[in-house]
C-alpha cells in the first residue's frame, strides 16, 4: 500500500523548536506552557502527566503507575524510570488467592504501593530543571478550575457510575447527582488540594531545588498523605499500608536495546511488556516488510505479535525477583528460533471453548516531548480512578490496583510475592539511528505492543509519514493469554478496523486467523502518539491518534 497521497483526519505537524504530543490536549497544553517557558523535555513531560492525572481520571491517576523513557542529549543517555509500585508486605500470595477465591480479586486486596508519583518526581530531581511547584502548577489549575467534559470520558463515567454505591468517586463525578454532560466543568478539588500540599511541601523544605522535589515526595510517600491512604486500604480490605508506602522509591533502571535495520530501538525491562516490542523488531527484520503483499504483512505481523507476547507471558517478571536473560530474548539466534516455520504457520482452535475476558481493566494514557536540545521524554501513565477504583475520601486519587496484571501460580515469572512488582502491560518506546530520534507510545492493555508494531511497520517501510502511520487501519489479537486475570484467550481471533478488512479478511481466515470487523478508528485499537526529530535539519513532526483525545502541539 502506498503513501504519498493517504488522506488523514489531522495534518502531520511540524515545528522547529519543540514538540510534545499527549493523551488529551490540555496535558498537551500543559507541557507546552513549560517548554515555552524554557523548559527541557523532562520538565514538560512531567507537567504533562500531571496534567493527565487531572484531564484523563479513567486512564490515569496520582495513584498509579507511570513508566518512563527519558533521552538526555548532551550526555547521551537513555534511562527509565521503574514507576511501579509493589505488592504490600501482607500480600503474600496465598492471601491474595484466598481474598479473590482463588483468581485475583476484583477489590482492593490487588492494590500495590502508588508508583507514578515519584515516577514524576524522580525525573524531574534527576534530569528536569524546573521545581515540583511549577511541574504541579498546571494540573492544579486544571483541578481547581475544571475543564469541559469530553464525549470519551463521558462514556467511560456513564458506564462506571453503577459501581459507586459507597465511594467517594460519586460526590466528585456525580457532584450534582447526574453525569455531567459533554462541555460541563468537571471540578477535582480535593486532588488540587492533594497537589497544593506537595507544592507547599517543596517549599518549606527549602535548599536546593531537588532538596525540595524530595521534600514533596516524602510529603506523599511518608507524611499524613500515607498515613490516610494506609488508613482506608485497611478500612476497605486492602493489604497496603502506610509502611508500605514508605518502604517504596521507584526506581533508575537501565534500559533494553535492540538495533533494527540501523537504528537503535529502547524499551522498559522486563517488569513491563516493553521488550516484547523489541523482541517483535528483531522478528520483523528477517523479513522485507517493504515489499509484502497487504494480507500476507499483516499475517506475518500477527504472527509476530503472538510469538512475542507467549514469551513475555513465560519469561517477563520484576528482574529484581527473577533472573531473566534478557540478552537471549533479544538475540538474533532466538528471534531465528522463534521465526522457524513462521510461513506455513496455521492455526486450529475452539474459540468458544476458551474463557471470555473479564471484568474491564484500568485503561492508560500517553505522552511524549522532544525539545530544543534534542532530550526526549517518553511515558506511559495508568490506573483509572472511574472504572474500577474507589478514591480516597479527601485525597482525591485512588490506590494503584495493577496487582490484576500479576499471576497466582507460583512458578510463573510474575507471580505475587510481597514486596515484588507486578509485571505492566504499559510500555512507552523510543528510538534513535541516523536520520534522527523518535518517541511513541500508546494506550491499549494487550493491544499497546500490536498497536506499536503496527505503526512502525508503516512509517519505517511502507511509506507511512508520522501521522498517516498513526491513523493506518489496524488489528489486535486476543489469540494469547492477556496478562490481566483471568488470563483469557481466544485463539485465532483478530479484530481489524474497516476498512482493511474488507481487504484482507478472507485471506487472513485462509492463513488459520479468524478475522472480526471493528470500525474505522476503533477506540480499543489504541491511541498512538509519536514525536520524530530529525538529525540533519532538526524538524520536528509530531502526530496526535484521532482514536482518542491524543493530540501534538508545537513550534
Amino acid at each position: 500500500m502506498s503513501f504519498a497521497n493517504a488522506r488523514t483526519t489531522r495534518p502531520l505537524l511540524l515545528g522547529s523548536r519543540h514538540m510534545v504530543s499527549a493523551g488529551h490536549p490540555l496535558a498537551a497544553h500543559a507541557a507546552l506552557i513549560v517548554l515555552e517557558a524554557g523548559g527541557n523535555a523532562v520538565d514538560a513531560g512531567v507537567a504533562a502527566g500531571f496534567a493527565l492525572n487531572v484531564t484523563q481520571p479513567d486512564m490515569a491517576n496520582l495513584g498509579g503507575v507511570a513508566p518512563v523513557l527519558i533521552h538526555m542529549s548532551g550526555r547521551d543517555l537513555v534511562t527509565s524510570i521503574a514507576g511501579i509500585g509493589h505488592w504490600p508486605a501482607l500480600a503474600t500470595l496465598e492471601a491474595v488467592k484466598a481474598a479473590g477465591n482463588g483468581r485475583i480479586p476484583a477489590a482492593p486486596q490487588r492494590w500495590v504501593v502508588p508508583g507514578a508519583l515519584d515516577a514524576w518526581l524522580k525525573s524531574l530531581e534527576l534530569y528536569g530543571t524546573i521545581s515540583a511547584a511549577e511541574a504541579l502548577a498546571p494540573a492544579i489549575d486544571l483541578a481547581r478550575h475544571g475543564f469541559p467534559v469530553y464525549y470519551f470520558l463521558r462514556h467511560n463515567l456513564i458506564e462506571a457510575a453503577p459501581l459507586w454505591t459507597g465511594w467517594s468517586n460519586a460526590a466528585v463525578y456525580m457532584a450534582d447527582g447526574r453525569v455531567p454532560e459533554e462541555g460541563e466543568p468537571l471540578r477535582q478539588v480535593a486532588l488540587a488540594e492533594t497537589l497544593e500540599r506537595l507544592a507547599a511541601a517543596e517549599k518549606a523544605a527549602g535548599g536546593s531545588r531537588e532538596n525540595g522535589i524530595r521534600a514533596a515526595r516524602d510529603c506523599f510517600y511518608r507524611g499524613e498523605i500515607a498515613e490516610i491512604a494506609g488508613r482506608f486500604s485497611q478500612e476497605v480490605g486492602g493489604f497496603l499500608r502506610a509502611s508500605d508506602m514508605a518502604a517504596y522509591e521507584a526506581a533508575e533502571e537501565p534500559v533494553l536495546s535492540v538495533t533494527y535495520h540501523g537504528r537503535c530501538f529502547y524499551g522498559c525491562g522486563p517488569w513491563s511488556q516493553g521488550p516484547a516490542v523489541l523482541q517483535m523488531l528483531k522478528m520483523a527484520e528477517r523479513y522485507d516488510i517493504a515489499v509484502l503483499p497487504e494480507a500476507e504483512l499483516h499475517h506475518l505481523l500477527i504472527e509476530i505479535a503472538e510469538r512475542a507476547l507467549h514469551e513475555r507471558n513465560r519469561y517477563y517478571g520484576d528482574p529484581r525477583i527473577n533472573e531473566i536473560d534478557t540478552e537471549w530474548l533479544l538475540s538474533d539466534a532466538h528471534a531465528a528460533e522463534l521465526t522457524g516455520g513462521l510461513d506455513a504457520y496455521h492455526r486450529a482452535a475452539d474459540n468458544d471453548a476458551l474463557p471470555r475476558p473479564g471484568r474491564r481493566s484500568p485503561d492508560t494514557t500517553y505522552v511524549c516531548v522532544v525539545d530544543r536540545h534534542g532530550n526526549a521524554f517518553s511515558a506511559t501513565p495508568s490506573d483509572s480512578t472511574i472504572l474500577v477504583t474507589p478514591m480516597i475520601p479527601g485525597l482525591g486519587f485512588g490506590l494503584s490496583d495493577r496487582g490484576l496484571q500479576a499471576s497466582l501460580d507460583p512458578a510463573n515469572p510474575n507471580a505475587v510475592a510481597p514486596g515484588k512488582r507486578p509485571r505492566l502491560t504499559p510500555n512507552p518506546g523510543l528510538m534513535m539511528g541516523p536520520e534522527g530520534l523518535m518517541v511513541y507510545g500508546t494506550p491499549g492493555g494487550e493491544v499497546q505492543t500490536q498497536a506499536m508494531l503496527q505503526f512502525l511497520m508503516h512509517h519505517l517501510h511502507r511509506g507511512a509519514d508520522l501521522q498517516a502511520a498513526v491513523e493506518t487501519p489496524r488489528w489486535a489479537s486476543y489469540g494469547v493469554p492477556a496478562t490481566e486475570d483471568p488470563h483469557s484467550a481466544r485463539p485465532g481471533l483478530v479484530y481489524v478496523e474497516e476498512p482493511l478488512i474488507n481487504k484482507v479478511g478472507p485471506r487472513l481466515k485462509d492463513l488459520g486467523h479468524d478475522p472480526k470487523p471493528w470500525p474505522r478508528l476503533a477506540a480499543l485499537s489504541g491511541g498512538i502518539c509519536a514525536i520524530r526529530r530529525d538529525a540533519g535539519t532538526g524538524v520536528l513532526s509530531g502526530a496526535g491518534d484521532p482514536r482518542r483525545m491524543s493530540y501534538a502541539m508545537g513550534r
